[in-house]
């Protein structure tokens, strides 16, 4: 049986320590669902979509589960492996 399909957006930006350690959690989660997730700093799209850093730019790391916030400053493991097998 395949599994669900989903979307994985992690929001990060340079020198954050706490996303670091979020993207290594979200690396190690995703693999296990054959999931690859994209990387988005949200300072470096500033110019070009600055929603993203007026929304999400105070509680980055935030990981993003089909385009809605799923959560942030850290990996919600257990939720993120339940919703993800959905």
């Amino acid at each position: 049986m395949k599994q669900p399909s989903h979307t994985v957006t992690f929001l990060t930006r340079s020198g954050c320590g706490l996303c670091d350690r979020a993207s290594a959690e979200l690396a190690r989660v995703c693999s296990d669902f054959d999931l690859e997730f994209e990387t988005i700093d949200v300072d470096e799209v500033a110019p070009t979509r600055p929603e993203l850093r007026a929304e999400f730019g105070d509680r980055v790391p935030v990981v993003l589960l089909d385009g809605r916030e799923h959560s942030y400053w850290e990996v919600d493991e257990e939720r993120l492996r339940a919703d993800l097998a959905r």
